[in-house]
């Protein structure tokens, strides 16, 4: 049983390596397990990890058993949207997948932004997986980035969105 929480600096360690599996897991089969590499490197740096769990106006929460972690969440208010939380990552260890601690982590970050009146995400095109999930808790595709993340990365995402009010 996982229990969904506010994730803490002691954490930072487990989350990375979790992430850093699921991602091989996930985006392997996509971009190569070289590609994946780099953009750990980017993405998933203990400073920026910090830097993420120490936002004021975000959220960032780990489920736990008490012995492993089986997923994280983070969101944070929109900077150039007014009334949008933006969910930056929800990632659910592969060996936990389908028992519903996606859901759950979701169910934690979507009270926790009060003012917002909807949540946003980008997803991988061809993660099927994932897309499928955000269409069961009721995100809607409202458009397209080709260069999703920093540096023009050339990694495409679709954007979806769902209010915040009427859930």
């Amino acid at each position: 049983m996982y229990f969904v929480r506010t994730a803490g600096e002691r954490d930072l360690e487990k989350v990375r390596a979790m992430l850093i599996e699921t991602w091989h897991a996930t985006y392997d089969p996509l971009y190569g397990a070289d590609k994946v590499n780099d953009l750990i490197g980017i993405f998933l740096t203990p400073a920026l990890l910090k830097q993420r769990l120490e936002r004021k106006d975000a959220e960032f929460v780990v489920a736990d058993d008490g012995k492993q972690l089986g997923g994280m969440g983070y969101a944070a208010l929109s900077e150039e949207t007014a009334k949008t939380a933006v969910l930056h990552m929800l990632y659910v260890r592969p060996s936990v997948q389908g028992q519903g601690v996606g859901r759950d982590i979701f169910a934690e970050l979507e009270t926790c932004f009060p003012d917002a009146d909807r949540m946003r995400l980008d997803v991988e095109p061809e993660n099927v997986a994932a897309i499928g999930f955000y269409k069961m808790l009721g995100f809607d595709e409202v458009g397209r980035n080709e260069n999703a993340g920093p540096r023009q990365s050339g990694i495409p995402a679709l954007i979806f969105e769902r209010s915040l009010t009427s859930h």
